[in-house]
């Protein structure tokens, strides 16, 4: 077992925050395979406590078996706190602080990934989350703005002496984006800088990728963002081959009986119009999994015309057959 503070996780396999991605949904469907930890989209804080829906969508609990990871985004200390009061009151376990971001409609506001710019603001904001909840508190965050301040280290250190309980480093800095590759032996810098648990992440896809990240950061975990779309088994994979987690692969028609399940969800979740627009980006990531999982070609047509349905009955029936078709093609 792995601990976050006072939670009990069964690895440091974490499914990463995602914006319009992690929503409760897809959550679900990675908890229902086994995934240790799943955390949910950015939430700013502000509008989470001025009850805006979309952000109180994002905060949605999976109710699965892992914990409940909510992670909050702002740059207003007072704001933080209130988001955290708010955050542990809708059940969460465990509160995330985004100081990773890159997104320039996120980091324009100076939140996000622009926080590391301003380590004292960093180090209110921080204060001020823990300050709000008596649930553990933990910190994400790049390597720095730039290769001229990869500040990761100081960062992490501010955030330990604030009482932060676990950091996740992205092996990249702002300006990179998702650019080039991630530099998992820059992290080795911030683990040799403080005694909490670092969380190595960036383009770690499968067992084989998370393990070398582990090997070159010393990190005690990793975190998965792009390599689980379309595989919510993902996790749970990794996990078992890293830490021997229980895992059992999943047969095709358990992989069609999730994506189902996700629509339906997604559905009763935003109302039919918006849920079928949310979710046909997992649906297209679906198919493209299945069609490199079961060594066919890409179906590209197929995905194109499932993506342009608006029915959710429709969606799932031709979701259905769509996949039959290419096994048979197969």
């Amino acid at each position: 077992m792995f601990s976050v503070g006072d939670v009990q996780i069964a690895a440091p396999v974490f499914l990463a925050p995602m914006s319009g991605v992690t929503d409760a949904p897809a959550r679900t469907q990675a908890d229902w395979f086994g995934a240790p930890a799943v955390v949910t989209e950015m939430v700013a804080g502000a509008e989470l406590a001025r009850e805006r829906v979309d952000f109180v969508r994002r905060a949605a609990p999976h109710n699965g078996s892992g914990p409940f990871i909510i992670q909050l985004a702002g740059r207003e200390p007072e704001w933080m706190r209130i988001g955290a009061e708010l955050s542990e009151s809708a059940g969460a376990d465990i509160i995330d602080i985004n100081m990773g971001c890159p997104a320039k409609k996120v980091t324009g506001g100076q939140s996000g990934c622009a926080l590391m710019r301003e380590p004292e603001l960093a180090r209110r904001l921080i204060a001020g989350t823990v300050a709000g909840t008596r649930r553990p508190v933990t910190v994400k965050m790049r390597l720095g703005w730039d290769d001229s301040s990869l500040n990761a280290p100081e960062i992490a250190r501010i955030a330990e002496g604030e009482g932060a309980q676990m950091v996740t480093v992205h092996g990249r800095t702002r300006q990179q984006f998702y650019e080039g590759r991630a530099n998992w032996a820059r992290i080795a810098a911030v683990v040799a800088s403080i005694r909490l648990p670092v969380i190595a992440n960036g383009d770690i896809v499968d067992a084989r990728s998370a393990a070398e990240a582990l090997k070159q950061s010393g990190a005690a975990g990793v975190m998965i963002g792009r390599g689980a779309t379309g595989r919510p088994w993902r996790l749970a994979e990794i996990s078992h081959e890293l830490f021997g987690t229980p895992y059992v692969a999943p047969t095709p028609e358990q992989k069609l009986a999730s994506m189902q399940a996700q629509i339906h969800a997604s559905v009763a979740l935003y109302g039919e119009q918006l849920g079928i627009r949310v979710v046909r980006k997992h649906v297209a990531a679906f198919v493209d999994a299945w069609c490199e999982d079961h060594g066919l070609p890409p179906m590209a047509e197929q995905r194109v015309a499932l993506c342009r349905l608006d029915d959710q009955a429709a969606l799932q029936d031709g979701l259905t057959q769509a996949l039959s078709g290419m096994r048979e093609a197969a």
